[in-house]
């Protein structure tokens, strides 16, 4: 929001410089971004007049203007501009001028011919080109005829002006107007606010009865119109002093009819509209939402197709205005109007905000629409427009208004306790102060016993309860005025929680196994299932879907984790990063039906390729499958997951079915982890072999025990011994392992496979494991009959249970 200071002070009397008074506004939460004094580098620029124009003897684009500027004397002054014609008011240079961007002018010499100044474009006078009129974006400004000669530019122009760059809440909609930001400008000064005068003068004998209906189909959408019908309009450029403000505020001068709306819009916040009444069929406003298919073409020339939700301005034969966005180009106001309809409007915010972003439309309408208007302002705007038409004699008023208001807004009033004022602030504010402040703002306070009643203006949408009102308190208050003290009450150690402790720690051991952590979007292309080969009638195809996607890229969010590293894989890989390892702890989206939030369950996942670094004492590691599964039991060891296992997996389709298993604690399945299947590598475009894992961290979590506790070293020495046998392929070492451990007894340290064999001395269908075991007590050093004793026990379990045959 732009806000002029000069137009400013129309609305209140302002005692203190710009500078101060945007630190008030600052320190009050009206922020001011910036200031801007558009006319800080012009001098020695004046009004003159074309008295003459004469072609340049020695140059056939150039032309010799004798300028009146008000001295005894023409100013010959020569020119290239095609826009100037004799008569026309202009801005001069005169020599010695400085102009925007620091340009000096000097006499000179063009082909031969003495210039003494120049005839100045707007940009030269630091005007931004969008806010001037089509035909003098690109040529030489001309003002009005009857502009005095000889007069400082600055002040014709409105450029000895300051302009304040407000950045303002998305809350505070109430002050993208001028009076909105006066009110405040006023409270803060304790000064009186002085509102525009509405001596409306409207034809005698006039009636709009059978010339204007407006018909509301949708009230919850648009719940007050209001319209005014101005005859014998003559539309053509708006006063000097009108189009310097709306150039002030950003806004480029387009029309009398319309720089009226906008004037009104920039001033009491209300957008209003104007239709050309001949071209609207029986004088018929109806408010409803577009039907299935309707097209309109808008101001800007755009075809814009509607939805069914969106909400329009309609005459008998179809849509006329998107409502509170932008009108359509049927109906605009043009130099052929005499006839005008006015609209002003109450559109419901949700519903414009809606509208603008699906049509790719952001107006200053929209914005304040989307912020939230004062429906009791909608006909005092409306009769601010008329007297500002009369006033300016482009046209007369029709006597009366049609005010369609279905169900009027009554605001309840809110309770305010003084004494919760000083709690909340932590400073005593006296009684009449907290009112004093409020009614400044304009509030109505009443006492209600100990408390304040305190009825609160409509313009004031984002005021509602209690707090709102502190608020309101405090920032008028002063929040430098209040004392800084020491918290008070009771304090607790923070610390994390298990949960918080063991996922940190998780963290930890996977970076320091190698891998590097990833975040990625919740955000997923449901293509991803296919690309998985996840099957059709699995639950993870039960997606939560986004009502306002950015793309179908991002239009579902995630069921799983590993989609989301592939992608991450594949984008290191198309940069020739042939390797990785990288891990993600994040949460997966489950639908629960109806209104319900989402179920969220919080995953672990990791992928892999290629191979680990290498140092100059090892070489390079596979990053495979058994590199994961060392990571698994790793992870295990580090939080006390007892009796981690995995068995083989073959029913999932996105994995390798003779390369992946399922991990499980404590015969509890928690994931999956293998290499995934070539199938899917090549959806993702890897030619490189992934190896993945992903598993429940909930369940994990939970599962965890107290992490590894330190042992001292064995006094006593140890005793190995190897033990070979021959076992059916079919049969896992992992069962192997858990007979030997389980039959070794407390003796057996620790049990290691250092030897697989298949071969001709080996049967059919079986295969040689080879073990080394570690017997050791912590009393005593063992004797051979014992070591012997265990081995032997350990045999007879093999043979029983597996139908080992040891080998010697």
């Amino acid at each position: 929001m732009r806000v002029s200071y000069k137009w400013l002070q129309e609305y209140v009397d302002i005692t203190i410089t710009p500078a101060e008074l945007a630190d008030r506004l600052t320190m009050a939460g009206v922020a001011v971004e910036g200031l801007e004094e558009p006319g800080k580098e012009i001098s020695n620029v004046v009004t003159g007049r074309i008295v003459r124009i004469e072609p340049h003897p020695n140059a056939d684009k150039l032309v010799i203007c004798l300028v009146d500027t008000g001295e005894p004397e023409p100013r010959q002054i020569i020119t290239g501009a095609t826009n100037v014609r004799e008569g026309h008011v202009v801005p001069v240079a005169l020599e010695g001028a400085r102009l925007a961007g620091g340009l000096v002018i000097k006499r000179a010499k063009l082909r031969g011919v003495e210039s003494r100044g120049m005839l100045c474009s707007g940009q030269e006078l630091g005007l931004d080109s969008r806010t001037l009129p089509a035909d003098q974006a690109h040529g030489i400004m001309i003002l009005p005829s009857d502009t005095p000669l000889g007069l400082d530019i600055r002040p014709v122009l409105g450029l000895d002006d300051v302009i304040f760059e407000l950045d303002l809440t998305p809350n505070r909609g109430d002050c993208l107007s001028m009076i909105g930001v006066a009110r405040e400008v006023a409270a803060l000064l304790g000064q009186p606010l002085r509102f525009p005068r509405l001596n409306l003068r409207e034809i005698p004998g006039s009636s709009l009865e059978g010339r204007v209906r407006v018909d509301i189909a949708e009230p919850e959408l648009c719940r007050r119109y209001v319209a005014r019908l101005f005859t014998n309009v003559k539309v053509g450029p708006s006063p000097l002093w009108m189009q310097e403000r709306l150039r002030a505020a950003g806004i480029r001068p387009i029309s009398n009819v319309v720089d009226i709306t906008n004037y009104v819009m920039l001033e009491l916040g209300q957008p209003l509209h104007a239709f050309d009444y001949d071209k609207l069929r029986d004088g018929h406003i109806i408010v409803r939402r577009a039907h299935p298919g309707e097209v309109i073409v808008s101001l800007d020339g755009v075809e814009r197709h509607l939805e069914p939700e969106m909400l329009v301005i309609a005459d008998p034969g179809g849509p006329v205005a998107v409502a509170g966005v932008m009108g359509g180009l049927a109906t605009e106001v043009t130099e052929n109007t005499t006839t005008v309809l006015l609209e002003s409007a109450y559109f419901h915010p949700t519903s414009i905000r809606r509208t603008s972003r699906v049509l790719g439309l952001r107006s200053e309408s929209s914005t304040r629409f989307e912020k939230g208007i004062d429906i009791d302002g909608c006909l005092a705007a409306a009769t601010r427009a008329a007297c500002l038409l009369v006033e300016i004699g482009a046209g007369e008023v029709v006597a009366g208004a049609v005010d369609n208001y279905p169900s009027p807004v009554a605001r309840k009033p809110i309770i305010l306790r003084p004494e919760r004022v000083g709690y909340i602030l932590g400073t005593e504010i006296p009684r009449e102060e907290t009112r004093n402040l409020l009614t400044r703002l304009g509030f109505t306070v009443q006492d209600a016993g100990g408390d304040l009643l305190v009825n609160v203006p409509s313009y004031r949408v984002d005021i509602h309860l209690e707090i709102d009102l502190i608020e309101e308190v405090a920032r008028l208050y002063g929040y430098d005025r209040v004392p800084a003290t020491l918290p008070f009450g009771a304090t607790t150690r923070g610390a994390r929680t298990r949960e918080q402790s063991l996922l940190r720690r998780l963290k930890e051991v996977l970076v320091e196994c190698g891998l590097t952590e990833v975040v990625t979007y919740s955000f997923v292309n449901p293509s991803v299932f296919d690309r998985f080969r996840v099957p059709q009638d699995s639950p993870l195809r039960r997606v939560l879907k986004l009502q306002n996607p950015l793309s179908v890229e991002q239009s579902v969010m995630r069921t799983m984790l590993l989609p989301c590293l592939l992608e991450v894989l594949k984008r290191n890989f198309k940069r020739r990063v042939t390797s990785g390892a990288i891990f993600e702890v994040g949460r997966v989206f489950f639908p629960r039906g109806g209104e319900a939030l989402p179920e969220e369950r919080p995953v672990l996942a990791a992928a892999v390729m290629g191979q680990g670094a290498a140092g100059w004492n090892r070489p390079a590691t596979p990053l495979d499958f058994y590199y994961l599964k060392g990571v698994l039991e790793v992870l295990a060891t580090k939080l006390g997951l007892p009796g981690l296992t995995f068995e083989r997996e073959k029913e999932n389709p996105a994995f390798h079915p003779g390369r992946t298993a399922r991990v499980k604690v404590q015969g509890e399945t928690l994931g999956i982890v293998g290499e995934l299947h070539p199938d899917v590598l090549e959806e993702y475009e890897l030619d490189v072999r992934v190896c993945a894992f992903e598993v429940d961290l909930a369940a994990l979590l939970a599962l965890a025990g107290k992490p590894p506790r330190y042992r001292p070293l064995p006094r006593f020495p140890g005793v190995k011994r190897d033990i070979a046998l021959v076992v059916s392929r079919e049969i896992p070492a992992a069962d192997v392992l858990r007979v030997i451990r389980r039959a070794g007894g407390k003796l057996l340290r620790s049990v290691e496979l250092f030897d697989v064999y298949e071969g001709e001395q080996v049967r059919e269908g079986g295969r040689s494991l080879a073990f080394s075991l570690l017997f050791q007590a912590e009393d005593r050093t063992l004797t051979d009959a014992e070591v012997a004793a265990q081995i032997g026990a350990i045999s007879d379990a093999l043979v029983r249970e597996l139908g080992a045959e040891l080998r010697k």
